[in-house]
């Protein structure tokens, strides 16, 4: 009887209990939501930031050698302005940022929607151990510690970022050196860079600083400098990127293009610094603001490869930038796409002023811009009187771009060419980022982000 007893009033206490979590009208009542948390500002051990609240980023955050950043699927990082925020993922460490479709995983200005502002923050740096062409030790640009150089590891491995979004990072602290929303420094091919999307940022949207690391699904939207910047030995391979410029946004210091592309900042006497930046890319689609833009806007070039780079370039669309689609500069740049070293083809090619451009008298000496495009003509490449002949559904939408090609459109015909034969590069039979069935922004990104509240 005495156990009964005791077992009744357990029964009184639970049913109290779990009236007292009800409301009024017996629906469950919604957890109080957990305060922000601020992330360290060195994180030396694994640490993983969960979807549940929001993380706050101040300054410089390290994270060092032998640590690994977890960020769960749906996490919300804010940065301080005040501080500007910088996410170090040191030699050594990794960033295992993994997001989805439904939940990506967003980096952004703490400032309240519509208040947003390119450069609130100054970004991600990676700093990894894979090879560059740098004969020392140099320390990685804007005022951040760490260096890079020297490498060895063509595989190293600094982690994953798939499904994320990085929004208004990106700051100038001096010339020529900047921090940009993603700095990639010496970072390698065991690295996954996957489905992510910049927007509005300051400086450069993903910027290589040698290392081999590859990407697919990549998105560089309203940047005010370069999209896709690739220097100091990068050897990697991406497929299906967009470059997408906006009118007012440009660096009026700089030329703002949809890819810049250099060796090195000064060529040697004895010749280019090895091994030659030569990033193999294709299925981007690059669009400009065809002409629509103030009239000191410097969003000039789709492709700019120069300072002895090589590259290729294959099945891609280029549209609607200022001064060319795809420019080439040095004598260097210029003989390697002559010989084959360097290759441009089966691309759709639009700009307002010139297509095709053999910019400086160095790269005129091999090749004019006459001949580039009788070049390009002949490997399968085909030049637009006007950004819509592309035929795509909605390319000028800024805030809604719908990139998709529409049926019989030029995107959809012509031969795909692997730019290196090798298996990391999906045959598909279309220009550009995207086919005609599948958009794969849906879900994640957002073209909008200045109204979106976090």
């Amino acid at each position: 009887m005495k156990n009964f007893k005791v077992l009744l009033a357990s029964l009184s206490i639970l049913a109290v209990t779990m009236s007292a979590c009800k409301k009024n009208n017996d629906n469950p009542i919604v957890e109080e939501p957990v305060a922000p948390e601020t992330i360290p500002s060195n994180v030396t051990a694994n640490k993983t930031l969960t979807a549940d609240r929001v993380w706050i980023l101040k300054g410089e955050t390290h994270v060092q050698s032998g640590a690994v950043l977890t960020i769960e699927a749906g996490t919300v990082i804010k940065s301080d302005v005040t501080s500007k925020g910088a996410l170090v993922i040191d030699k050594g460490a990794r960033i295992e940022a993994v997001g989805t479709v439904d939940k990506p995983i967003v980096f952004t200005s703490g400032r309240a929607a519509g208040d947003r502002n390119p450069g609130d923050w100054a970004g991600i740096t990676i700093i990894g151990n894979a090879p560059t062409n740098r004969t020392s030790v140099s320390n990685v640009e804007g005022g951040v510690s760490g260096t890079f150089g020297l490498g060895t590891v063509v595989n190293d491995n600094s982690g994953t970022i798939k499904y994320v979004r990085i929004e208004y990072a990106g700051i100038a602290f001096s010339a020529n050196s900047e921090v940009n929303a993603l700095s990639l420094y010496a970072v390698g091919n065991g690295t996954t860079l996957d489905h992510i999307q910049v927007s509005y940022a300051k400086d450069d949207a993903f910027e290589f600083f040698g290392g081999t690391v590859n990407g697919k699904y990549l998105i560089a939207y309203g940047t005010s400098d370069d999209d896709f910047d690739f220097d100091f030995g990068y050897s990697g391979k991406i497929q299906f990127a967009v470059s997408y410029k906006l009118a007012n946004y440009f660096d009026a210091a700089d030329q703002s293009n949809g890819i810049e592309c250099d060796n090195e900042a000064t060529i040697p006497a004895t010749g280019p610094s090895t091994p030659r930046t030569k990033p193999v890319l294709s299925n981007f689609t690059f669009v400009g603001t065809n002409g629509n833009d103030n009239t000191a806007s410097t969003n000039n070039f789709a492709a700019r490869f120069r300072r002895a780079a090589q590259f290729a370039l294959n099945n891609s669309i280029l549209l609607g930038y200022k001064a060319a689609g795809f420019s080439i500069e040095s004598s260097q740049t210029a003989t390697d796409y002559v010989s084959g070293a360097a290759t441009f083809k089966n691309n759709l090619v639009h700009a307002v002023a010139n297509p095709y451009q053999s910019f400086d008298a160095s790269a005129q000496g091999v090749i004019t811009s006459a001949a580039i495009k009788t070049k390009a003509e002949t490997e399968g490449n085909v030049t637009l009187a006007s950004i819509t002949d592309a035929g795509l559904k909605a390319p000028l939408t800024a805030t809604a771009p719908d990139l998709i090609p529409n049926a019989g459109s030029a995107a959809l015909a012509g031969t795909w060419v692997n730019p290196d034969g090798s298996s990391f590069f999906t045959a598909v039979t279309y220009r550009g980022a995207f086919s005609a069935t599948d958009n794969w922004t849906t879900g994640w990104t957002n073209f909008n982000p200045g109204a979106k509240v976090y």
